[in-house]
């Protein structure tokens, strides 16, 4: 006997770009979705972000493929109502997200595992006083969901991150598991370590936002779309891989290390970042540079589709 089909239903709780953006994705791959969010001002805005989101998709997969449909939801407890996973994304305050969760361990079967896209908050932070602690993880997706493939998950239930790697990897995601738990999980606090350094060489003069953006989007940045910086400096090192990195150049990344900065986000740092970022970048809105960055992450992706 084969087992059930998964009932493909799913809760996405919160609908700003992050819940959209995830409802564009499990719709592409056929869930049915239901959305609540607190602000039901923001559900005028739904339709148009999830169908922008929808486009993104069409341009990677099939555009004729049969897609579910969504549900705005006045109330949670119907937004939840038979669900087979609850995904959360509202906004980044611990005593908000708290009580949801709470609200949440009430109206949702104790069977159904319930996700949340914190970008910060570890899983003591958010679901040590839960009464249905074990179904509870972390899924922190990379902005936007529905396009960067990266999940990470944590977690205190084997059963459960298993259960939740299917279902991420049955919508075309590439799931790491934190050992540990750790603020900001792993992605984000190896893009905040470069940020610093980037905010390090602002402050110092050494060259403007632009530069330094570029720097990465035409250096580094490049080979860690494939790579990861480990494998980097083990082809670094040639031949000899990782080892002879160390003999040969093992010194001038210490001496690297010790002259990187540490600022810190004090009044004055934060209003020179705005200052230079928004003069830098005032010749686009927001919009427009994220239409721009998606539209350049879709040719990557199918780049990649395309050597697979």
């Amino acid at each position: 006997m084969t087992e059930p089909e998964l009932n493909k239903r799913v809760a996405i709780i919160g609908a700003g770009l992050i819940g959209c953006s995830w409802a564009a994705l499990f719709m592409k791959h056929r869930w049915d979705v239901t959305i609540w969010d607190r602000n039901p001002d923001v559900y005028e805005n739904v339709s148009d972000t999830v169908t922008r989101a929808l486009a993104d998709l069409d341009n990677l997969y099939d555009p004729k493929s049969k897609t579910g449909s969504f549900t705005l939801c006045d109330e949670l407890h119907v937004a939840v109502l038979d669900v087979a996973y609850v995904q959360e994304n509202v906004a980044e305050n611990l005593n908000v997200k708290q009580a949801l969760f709470a609200e949440l361990d009430k109206h949702v079967d104790p069977m159904v595992p319930i996700a949340s896209s914190t970008t910060a908050y570890t899983w003591s932070d958010l679901f040590s006083g839960s009464v249905h602690q074990d179904r509870f993880l972390i899924a922190h997706p990379f902005n936007p969901p529905h396009l960067i493939p990266l999940v990470e998950l944590s977690g205190q239930n084997d059963p459960v991150l298993r259960q939740a790697t299917e279902i991420y990897e049955g919508l075309g995601r590439v799931v790491i598991a934190l050992k540990k738990e750790a603020p900001g999980h792993i992605a984000n606090r190896l893009a905040a370590a470069l940020w610093r350094e980037a905010v390090h060489l602002m402050k110092e003069g050494v060259a403007d936002v632009r530069d330094i953006d570029n720097a990465l989007v035409h250096g580094p940045g490049l080979r860690w779309a494939t790579i990861g910086p480990s494998l980097a400096y083990h082809l670094g090192g040639g031949d000899g891989g990782i080892s002879a990195y160390f003999e040969h150049l093992g010194k001038s990344q210490e001496k690297r290390w010790d002259t990187l900065g540490t600022p810190k986000l004090d009044d004055a740092t934060v209003q020179m970042l705005v200052d230079m970022i928004e003069r830098e970048y005032a010749d686009q809105s927001s919009y427009e540079l994220a239409k721009k960055r998606d539209h350049d992450l879709i040719g990557i992706l199918k780049s990649r589709k395309e050597k697979s």
